[in-house]
């Protein structure tokens, strides 16, 4: 990542998002995938291979989506509220 946006100068310094990304995407996509899941075998009573073939592409689509989507989200929410590592002043 550049250190600052070529077009207006805003300094990606304050951008960390850290782990919380992966923390929402794991609670969103955790309950959407096991909707999915749930509903594929209520519905077609596949075997478990079946289950693997159809439901891990869906699952890895479904968390690559959304950790870009919602990292972008973090970081914007940290520009438009000033937030910044914490300083102790002395």
């Amino acid at each position: 990542m550049p250190p600052a946006c070529e077009a207006c100068g805003l300094d990606y310094g304050f951008a960390d998002s850290g782990d919380g990304p992966a923390v929402f995407v794991m609670l969103i996509a955790g309950f959407l995938a096991l909707g999915f899941v749930l509903w594929f075998e209520f519905a077609y009573e596949p075997p478990f291979w079946a289950h693997l073939v159809v439901s891990l592409p869906v699952v890895a689509v479904i968390c690559l989506t959304l950790l870009r989507v919602i990292k972008g989200v973090l970081i914007a929410l940290q520009h438009a509220h000033g937030a910044a590592e914490g300083r102790l002043d002395r």
